[in-house]
Order: structure tokens, then C-alpha cells, then sequence
């Protein structure tokens, strides 16, 4: 488990070098086409500083982009206390609790550190799962924020924000800006530029799902391993897959937190989605249920 931790904490470092480097390859190439070296400066450094506050104001950025509202105890004595005495289990800081007004079935967890977490439940799986299923599933969240998986998500889910951002200026550039000198009206100048405005993001999702999926069979496992029930995990992976359904508010930024996809069902959000099959998180656990 220290092991994942610090794989964790470097796979950030790589994240964000990742992601800078794409960014500032955009901008280079935006500095070519209009001949400005200092488009590509100010991209870069105005890109870096959104990560940065990105990454600073990701929780409460992501409870308002879900929805999820804050609770006490008094507000879901039952939740809370699940909550409360998986933090005394685990060692960890208490995190903040939120519940999210959706009847689909879904949970997570995000913030920057264990002592900045924050986890959060739909009304729809606190009503669909008994005591012993909502523990493990929010062990499985709680696993999130122990193993570090909470910041991974976070760096990814802001760079992800920025690679958007700065793709959705690269059109609007190109179509509404003034183009200059040596490279206006450039078709090689157009065909690149389009042609990275649409594939940055698409790779942003495809590190993000990479990223994500194997996360989620490690947080199955690591949930069996605080609870020291696999059939409660089991379970409760068995109900989301039942019950499973689109969440009112959707955001494919935030979808990698989730503990099921909570996107709409179709072609493209199966190719890139963020979550492994619930059938083969299920045998994963089915078959190393007696080692754990």
C-alpha cells in the first residue's frame, strides 16, 4: 500500500509534465501560425496558473459541478456514522461529508490530500444499499483518499479543464482572430491547428481513463481489505450494476471520480470511459475473495 502511495505522488509529477508539455505544444504551434512567440508564452504561463488554482479549488469546484451538498451528522445520522467510524478504522482524517440529491446509484471521493478530503454519496445508493454494502462501498472511497488517488484525480481532472479551455481558444482564434504575417491563410497552418484542438482533448481522456480504471480495482480491494467482508463489496457492486443509471448532472471531467460511470450510456462514453466493467471488478474480487 506505501508502495501505491508513492507511485501516486510521482504519477502527479508525470501528470502534469504530461499535460504542460501538451499545452505548450499548442501554443507553440498557435506562436507559429501568427508569428508571435509570445502567444505561446502567455498560453503557457496562463495555463499553468488555471492548473494551479485548479488544483487548490478542485473540491469545491467538483461538490458544485455534482451538486453534492454538505451534511452533520444530524442531517443523515446513518451516512455519517458509516463515514465517521471507516475514518477511525483507517487512521484518517474525518473528511467532509456531502450528499448528492440523484436517485442513480453512485459515490466518490476528491481533494487534494486525506487532510483536505472531501466524500460524497447519492440519496439514490444510500437508500438502495444496507449497512454492510454502504460501508464498503464507502471504504472503497475512503481508499481513494488513503491510497492518494484523490490527488492523481484532482491534477487530472483540472489539466483535463485546461487542455479544453485552451483547445476551445484555439477555434475560437483561428475563425474570429487576426491572422498575421508570414502564415495567414496557411491551409498547412489551419489543418494543424484543427487537427490539435481536437485530438488534445481526446488524448486528455484517454490519459485520464488509463489513469482511472486501474485505480477503481485497487480501491475494490483495498475496501475488502478495511471491511474484511468481500460480500459486502460484492454486493454493492452487484446493486450499482442493477441499478445503474445516468446522474441528472453530468460532467465528463468529474466522470473518473465516481465509483460507476455516472454518464449516459452510449458508443463514445463506452470507448472512453474512465471505469473498468463493474462484471470484471466483481470477478476480480469473486476470485481473490478467499486471499484477502
Amino acid at each position: 500500500m506505501y508502495k501505491q502511495i508513492a507511485q501516486n505522488k510521482r504519477k502527479t509529477i508525470y501528470l502534469i509534465i504530461v499535460f504542460v508539455v501538451m499545452i505548450a505544444a499548442i501554443a507553440g504551434l498557435f506562436a507559429w501560425f501568427y508569428n508571435d512567440v509570445w502567444i505561446a508564452v502567455w498560453v503557457t504561463i496562463g495555463a499553468i496558473v488555471y492548473a494551479i488554482i485548479q488544483y487548490f479549488a478542485s473540491a469545491s469546484i467538483a461538490t458544485t459541478l455534482t451538486g453534492a451538498k454538505q451534511i452533520e451528522k444530524k442531517d443523515n445520522p446513518r451516512f455519517y456514522n458509516v463515514v465517521e467510524n471507516l475514518s477511525i478504522t483507517t487512521g484518517l482524517p474525518m473528511p467532509k461529508v456531502y450528499i448528492i440529491d440523484d436517485t442513480a446509484p453512485n459515490a466518490f471521493a476528491t481533494g487534494r490530500d486525506p487532510k483536505h478530503a472531501v466524500v460524497a454519496a447519492t440519496s439514490g445508493l444510500i437508500d438502495i444499499m444496507d449497512d454492510k454494502e454502504l460501508t464498503a462501498v464507502m471504504a472503497h472511497e475512503m481508499s481513494h483518499v488513503k491510497n492518494y488517488d484523490i490527488r492523481v484525480s484532482m491534477i487530472v481532472f483540472g489539466l483535463v479543464c485546461v487542455v479544453g479551455l485552451v483547445s476551445d481558444i484555439a477555434f475560437r482564434m483561428m475563425f474570429y482572430g487576426n491572422r498575421r504575417r508570414n502564415n495567414e491563410g496557411s491551409p498547412v497552418g489551419y489543418a494543424l491547428i484543427i487537427i490539435s484542438a481536437i485530438l488534445a482533448p481526446i488524448f486528455a481522456s484517454i490519459v485520464q481513463m488509463a489513469v482511472s480504471r486501474q485505480r477503481e480495482y485497487l480501491a475494490d480491494a483495498s475496501a475488502v481489505n478495511i471491511t474484511r467482508y468481500p460480500e459486502g463489496m460484492i454486493s454493492a457492486l452487484k446493486k450499482l450494476q442493477s441499478h445503474s443509471q445516468p446522474m441528472k448532472r453530468q460532467n465528463s471531467a468529474t466522470a473518473s471520480m465516481y465509483i460507476n460511470n455516472p454518464l449516459r450510456k452510449g458508443f463514445f462514453s463506452n470507448l472512453f470511459s474512465t471505469h473498468p466493467p463493474i462484471e470484471k471488478r466483481i470477478e476480480r474480487l469473486e476470485h481473490g475473495k478467499y486471499t484477502f
